[in-house]
């Protein structure tokens, strides 16, 4: 049963529906000079919205100055990178281009920018961060989201890896919200198909974990079954035709559904469990390696029937209005995964060993435990570990 209280705070102002870019320049801006964070690809100039968004910034009146070092999963050092590069030029605010990963660093960016050390891992916590408190605010910040899967445009951390630790973990304060959360279905329109799976499911999963997670609550339940609908309808839409923007709007709605789940509630221990995998095999992008895992994670927990009603709900949600029993979730997502081409994915092909599986579990629980707290029920690590062993090919 959920709880029957919760607390909410999401101070963003999310200009929603396509379009929306157009519109930034009307907004009051925090600062004059803007730091624009983007990735170390090509995709934000060669679609055109790098050149719209300085555009929009030109008419706000503001300077701006561009950073594009954050990769698939953005690194302690990228990001550390971001905020001396912010300090030297004097830059007094943030906007983010791209997708989570762009996202997740300069909103970390930003916190750390006016902070006087010049090692993040001292206000990051994990197994090795010394989780100081901060000795300044932070930076006001922007976020222009460019693809539909972390939800990160309305919630307060950022995940970062740190590559010399194996740990990513998320970074971040109750009150490092964007000021501004531009979410514009055009902006998604070129997105790759096999991207956008992997980008849709991972904010299905926020969902899901959000549904069957202890602080569930009546607030949470709303926006995950939102959510969960819309990805359930409208994900392989968007993935056979990229250039639907009636897909690509209601992909990007249960996005930041999605990312208001993670602030009204909590992920579990899934996304631990992959934050595990990716910080051992950074090659292998995030969205992709919760769907390795998911069947057999959510097996696990449908297997010890400590929450048999809410899968009966999500399956539904998915699209099963017939679902009687807990199993009938599985046959949903299996379904679904089919359906958008990623049900294949094996984690032998990332390098993944199935004698790592108690690495992984370990390291899960050292670097992101906050998350196991949210598991409807405890876990050991021999049964962490048989999860990833049920999930390798």
């Amino acid at each position: 049963m959920a709880q029957l209280s919760y607390r909410f705070w999401g101070p963003t102002q999310v200009l929603f529906g396509a379009g929306q870019l157009d519109n930034l320049h009307t907004l009051p801006m925090p600062g004059k000079k803007a730091m624009v964070v983007i990735s170390n690809g090509k995709s934000t100039s060669a679609n055109g919205s790098l050149d719209r968004t300085l555009d929009q910034l030109r008419q706000a009146g503001v300077e701006t100055l561009v950073f594009d070092r954050v990769g698939a999963n953005p690194t302690k050092e990228a990001t550390e990178e971001g905020a001396f590069f912010a300090r030297e030029h004097g830059c007094d605010f943030v906007v983010a281009l791209g997708g989570g990963s762009v996202m997740d660093s300069a909103k970390v960016m930003a916190l750390f920018v006016p902070q006087p050390s010049n090692d993040l891992w001292d206000y990051a916590g994990g197994k090795t961060g010394k989780g100081l408190p901060l000795a300044n605010p932070e930076l006001p910040w922007i976020a222009i989201t460019t693809t539909a899967g972390t939800g990160s445009e309305v919630d307060s951390a950022g995940v970062i890896s740190n590559e010399a630790t194996h740990e990513k973990i998320g970074v971040g304060t109750p009150t490092d919200f964007a000021r501004y959360a531009i979410v514009d279905p055009e902006l998604m329109l070129t997105v790759p198909p096999t991207f956008t799976a992997y980008q849709g499911f991972d904010a299905l999963f926020h969902s899901l974990e959000g549904y069957i997670s202890k602080p569930a609550n009546p607030f949470s339940e709303m926006v995950q079954l939102a959510a969960i609908e819309n990805i359930g309808t409208w994900l392989p839409v968007a993935v056979k035709d990229g250039s639907n923007l009636e897909a690509r709007t209601h992909v990007a709605f249960a996005n930041t559904m999605s990312g208001y789940s993670m602030v009204a509630s909590s992920c579990t221990s899934e996304h631990s469990m992959e934050h595990a995998m990716s910080a051992y095999h950074p090659a292998l992008p995030h969205g992709a390696g919760l769907i390795m895992i998911s069947r057999a994670y959510f097996q696990f927990w449908v297997d010890r029937h400590v929450c048999d009603d809410r899968f009966v709900r999500m399956a539904q949600a998915l699209g099963r209005a017939d679902a009687t029993e807990a199993q009938d979730f599985i046959g949903a997502l299996t379904d679904l995964q089919r359906a958008c081409g990623v049900d294949g994915l094996r984690m032998s092909d990332y390098g993944i060993a199935r004698e790592e599986a108690m690495t992984l579990a370990i390291n899960s629980r050292e670097t992101m435990g906050v998350l196991y707290l949210a598991d409807p029920a405890e876990t050991t690590n021999e049964e962490i570990a048989g999860i990833y062993e049920s999930a390798w090919r």
